[in-house]
């Protein structure tokens, strides 16, 4: 039987467009265990999937006009001259964008009629826009061809997101949408794309991962995120390395004066949260009986980084972190790109 959300979004698109869908596709949201702002610094990461999904429903036509339909956010009636760099505003670049990759790939995408229904928290910092970018991504895939490779899927939904959206983020989301499995960690090398599947199965030791909504939404495309994108970037120019990945924690403190207080500390939160994901991965892939345990302070201390050396975090994010401590959490941090969520 299909689930709930997928007979909502049938419906819905039985209501918007007076017919059955071509298909309905689907792909998770996520939560980033650690390894935060490392992703477009070419370093690593270690997400997992969510239950929650984004479905879309969606139909080809004939012609080349895009009918988008969200069960949230209303309708659009676009055309191919209203997509591209920049453009469209709003949700509907985040369905439009992973098409309009494609075309410029080479792939025959005509016209669409499209529902969209997400159950990924929006501006939670659970990546509801590249849950959202994949499963537009998947459906336009099947319907009018396309790489199939899931390493070459999150690129293109990647680039959707930053050349359509405007967000300059890294692959981290899409990869972990697109390349995540059940019971599993995805140990994600952002360089290479090389992918490990890293068992994580914290309730066989009598724990819970808990996702902790702040109530404070956040906006990652207005300025702030990027501002650390380009301090990054600017430390690697001046440390004459590709990306920050290339250095040590070491050889950022004695290019202190090189680059600056802000860079210096943008630089480090970097260096030492691709330390501790590694750390973290060792630990789990060692499955000593206290595994679990051991991450704990790793998390805590990735946490104090983005606080105190990436300053992304917001009072009610360091507030939850420090009750959830107080209250016997092993470790707390925040995940996603900050400002709230």
């Amino acid at each position: 039987m299909r689930g709930q959300p997928q007979t909502r979004v049938v419906d819905a698109f039985r209501l918007a467009f007076g017919g059955e869908p071509a298909g309905v596709w689907s792909a998770p949201g996520r939560v980033n265990l650690i390894g935060e702002h490392t992703d477009y610094n070419d370093g690593f990461v270690l997400p997992l999937a969510l239950r929650q999904r984004a479905w879309v429903a969606a139909r080809p036509r004939a012609d080349h006009q895009l009918h988008l339909s969200s069960t949230e956010r209303g309708q659009a009636v676009l055309s191919w001259d209203d997509v591209g760099p920049g453009r469209p505003p709003g949700w509907s670049a985040y369905l439009a964008g992973p098409w309009w990759v494609l075309r410029e790939r080479g792939v025959g995408v005509t016209g669409m009629d499209v529902v969209l229904h997400s159950e990924v928290p929006v501006g939670a910092g659970l990546s509801s826009s590249a849950a959202v970018g994949c499963a537009s991504l998947l459906a336009a895939v099947d319907l009018f061809g396309g790489p199939t490779d899931r390493a070459e899927l999150a690129l293109v939904a990647q680039r959707a997101e930053n050349v359509v959206a405007g967000v300059p983020c890294g692959v981290m989301d899409q990869s972990a949408s697109l390349r995540c499995e059940a019971g599993h960690l995805l140990a994600l090398d952002t360089r290479t794309l090389s992918a490990e599947q890293v068992p994580f199965d914290p309730a066989a030791s009598g724990l819970a991962l808990l996702v902790t909504d702040t109530k404070t939404p956040h906006q990652l495309a207005d300025g702030a995120y990027a501002a650390r994108r380009t301090s990054c970037e600017e430390a690697a120019r001046m440390l004459g390395v590709p990306a920050l990945r290339d250095v040590t924690p070491a050889q950022i403190a004695a290019a202190a004066d090189l680059l600056g207080p802000l860079r210096e500390k943008r630089a480090r939160h970097v260096t030492t949260e691709n330390d501790r994901v590694l750390e973290v991965v060792r630990l789990l892939v060692a499955r000593a009986p206290d595994s679990l345990e051991s991450i704990g302070p790793v998390l805590t201390a990735s946490h104090r980084s983005l606080r105190d050396d990436f300053e992304v975090t917001v009072p009610q994010l360091d507030l939850a972190v420090e009750t959830a401590l107080a209250a016997g959490a092993l470790g707390a941090r925040m995940t996603g790109g900050g400002f709230g969520g």
